[in-house]
């Protein structure tokens, strides 16, 4: 079983950072290297950070008052020495050159720990501290496939032994190592090398989390670990069926592509104490944001539907299309209110919600791995640090126990932890 921990501080509940034991306020680098040392004390796979561009008072503190995510990773390589980090880079605000040498100077930095998590970001809003248009979902995502691929080219510029530094010689790279990239696509051109070595695990971890159609067909083709939100077994295993079978379609082997859904678990030493730790959290919501993070998952404003009275039908929208499907579906299946929607999106955004002791939620995540619905899963915390440090002392042990988990790393890069293999140069042959 693979695990990562999902960083949004001050967590993930919208009320999370209103519980006494959450730390609360702006940047914190003492927090994040407690949380990095943390996950890297339980042996996870990896460090993710989300990200992206919101601002405003508007905006729930989750998303607003944090580290650029390149420059605190590079920060956190230097007092980790296993821990994986994954970064979100927008495909539709940077270029590739900028982003393909971010994350080879985060691998080197970290000796092969880098992750990029592959986003288009979703929110029209984005685009205006840009100046640009937004452009529509699906030439988004033929953007991003482009991008990437632009990106891996620029990591082959160089033969893995380029840097010689042959002093009797005065060769500091050795000749006919550098391949110059000439790249033009419709909506991305590169020419010329990048100027950093190539990256220790050939090219970065990539991530991909998109679950709407064009987001499954991009992960299918590029991802290494696809981050998905599921809640039902059933639903998470047809997601799971479905996108080996895309992966193997376009030649590659299924297990090349990890499939770790979201999980929000509230970790007590007893039942009771995890229902209590929720009602608290739940006590705490303010209606106004919650309101705001139900309107921005389903793309409409829920506050003058009825709260009491069934989720209604709503249009698609042009952004997190699959996020809103995903809730409308489970509000059907649930026979939800729109109060009850809003208290399951507060809390866990529509990912795996687990309120319970530690053997219960080991039970849960045992049982979805089995099923072949999961090869690990994304830990979302409701608030930092107390419930990280709640499931790696508590239900992580149980997980060692079963053998679902590792006792210990053995290896040092990331595509060691994730059993993944190094790409090839594809100047090699040559």
């Amino acid at each position: 079983m693979r695990l990562g921990v999902f960083v949004q501080t001050p967590g993930h509940h919208v009320a999370g950072w209103r519980h006494p034991d959450a730390v609360a306020g702006g940047p914190n680098l003492a927090l994040m290297k407690h949380i990095a040392a943390t996950a890297e004390r339980g042996k996870f796979d990896m460090f993710f950070l989300g990200d992206g561009f919101a601002t405003g008072y508007g905006e729930h503190p989750s998303t607003i008052g944090k580290f650029e995510p390149l420059t605190l990773l590079s920060a956190l390589a230097m007092g980790t020495s296993r821990l994986g980090l994954a970064a979100t880079a927008s495909t539709t605000y940077a270029e590739p050159y900028h982003v393909a040498r971010g994350f080879a100077s985060l691998d080197h930095l970290s000796g092969g720990r880098a992750a990029w998590n592959v986003v288009t970001t979703a929110y029209a809003k984005s685009a205006a501290v840009f100046g640009r248009r937004h452009p529509p979902h699906a030439e988004r995502y033929a953007m991003a496939e482009e991008f990437v691929e632009a990106c891996r080219i620029l990591w082959d510029s160089w033969d893995d032994d380029a840097f010689i530094a042959d002093k009797a010689s005065g060769r500091f790279v050795r000749p006919g190592s550098l391949h110059i990239p000439s790249f033009q696509g419709k909506y991305f051109a590169v020419e010329g090398g990048l100027n950093v070595p190539r990256p220790p695990q050939g090219h970065p971890v990539l991530i991909q989390a998109g679950s709407s159609g064009p987001g499954q067909a991009l992960a299918a083709r590029i991802a290494d670990v696809v981050f998905t939100a599921q809640n039902d077994l059933d639903e998470a295993k047809a997601f799971y069926d479905g996108l080996k079978a895309q992966v193997a379609g376009y030649g590659r082997r299924p297990e090349s592509a990890l499939v770790m859904p979201g999980v929000f678990p509230v970790v007590g030493r007893t039942e009771a104490e995890a229902q209590a730790i929720f009602a608290e959290l739940n006590r705490n919501i303010e209606m106004e944001t919650a309101f705001g993070v139900l309107s921005d998952r389903l793309g409409t404003d829920m506050s003058v539907y009825p709260l009491d009275e069934p989720v209604p039908d709503l249009p698609e929208t042009e952004h997190l299309k699959s996020r809103a499907a995903l809730l409308l579906e489970m509000a059907r299946r649930d026979k939800l209110t729109l109060r009850q929607l809003f208290y399951r999106v507060a809390a866990a955004r529509g990912h795996l919600l687990l309120v319970s002791d530690p053997v219960r939620i080991a039970n849960m995540l045992e049982a979805w791995f089995r099923a072949g619905a999961a090869d690990g899963f994304n830990v979302m915390p409701p608030f930092f640090p107390g419930q990280l440090d709640a499931f790696v002392d508590l239900v992580v042990p149980v997980l060692q126990e079963r053998g679902l988990f590792r006792a210990d790393y053995s290896g040092t890069t990331l595509r060691d932890h994730l059993g993944l293999e190094r790409p090839v140069n594809r100047h090699a042959n040559a």
